[in-house]
């Protein structure tokens, strides 16, 4: 058996919803019964010819229209490298603006995922230029030393943020490492339990979520607590019955480098390990 066979029906399977937009859509069912929302992506990134950019562009208002259309409780997560941030700030801006119009007469919330440093300056601008539309959030990865500066203008202008870790490496000069990795997020949680109405609290780290729970009886934020797929479904549904609860659900067949940045989070690795033991492999 070839190894990328073999780590599809190992790994990959656990983290992705399939290859299909239905397996997404059948997915979000299941996790919309046990009181879960979702954020919906399709697959893929760093997209430099227009076709693949329009591909997926339309899949993404195909997303947005599903999401109406069948009454899930979800929202949509894209990487502006997909919408053609590698061909031009503006045609990005442009693609993104079709996108968030179309869910924004939907009523879909439109999620912009972080990349790699070298995309943050232009990812920033673009998202900045559409917060008052008010369904748009962006997430912040917290192992990256710029994010509380970043972080703070984001709230300053009434924007909604997923605070997550990041899974990107990046040198020591810009990106923090364990210990300070999981300190600067506690830090940057804090500043949103005191500044902020909305937020998400990314994360698999049961600390850092009573952490979380703790803070929130004081401030009573609302906050929606986002896992990714697969690493710890059971403890979602336990939590979503006290809380508002999250998973992110990919989708499509690009899906080797999202698997990838998933083992190379070496904090989570005891976890991703027992999530290989303890959780479905497809269905939640």
């Amino acid at each position: 058996m070839k190894l990328s066979v073999l780590f599809e029906r190992i790994f990959a399977r656990r983290w992705i919803a399939g290859p299909r937009l239905n397996d997404a859509l059948d997915t979000v069912r299941r996790l919309n019964s046990h009181g879960i929302s979702a954020q919906i992506n399709y697959l893929g990134e760093a997209f430099k010819e227009k076709n693949r950019v329009k591909e997926s562009v339309d899949m993404y208002l195909r997303i947005i229209n599903e999401i109406k259309n069948n009454g899930l409780k979800a929202d949509v997560a894209l990487k502006l490298s997909e919408i053609g941030l590698g061909i031009g700030v503006g045609f990005a801006r442009e693609n993104y603006s079709k996108i968030v119009n179309a869910a924004s007469s939907r009523g879909v919330f439109i999620w912009i995922d972080m990349e790699e440093h070298e995309l943050v300056d232009n990812t920033l601008s673009i998202h900045r230029s559409f917060i008052k539309k008010g369904n748009v959030g962006l997430c912040i990865q917290a192992y990256l030393k710029r994010s509380q500066v970043d972080l703070q203008k984001i709230v300053r202008l009434g924007g909604v943020i997923r605070l997550v870790k990041g899974a990107y490496t990046e040198s020591t000069e810009i990106s923090y490492r364990e210990p300070l990795r999981t300190y600067n997020y506690l830090k940057l949680m804090g500043y949103l339990f005191a500044h902020s109405k909305k937020f998400m609290i990314a994360t698999h780290d049961t600390n850092m979520i009573k952490a979380a729970l703790s803070s929130n009886k004081k401030y009573k934020r609302k906050v929606t607590y986002a896992m990714l797929l697969g690493v710890r479904n059971k403890y979602a549904i336990e939590l979503a019955k006290t809380e508002r609860v999250s998973i992110y659900v990919p989708f499509g067949e690009r899906w080797t480098k999202y698997a990838f940045r998933r083992l190379r989070e070496a904090s989570n690795l005891k976890l991703i390990i027992t999530s290989l033991i303890k959780e479905p492999a497809s269905k939640i």
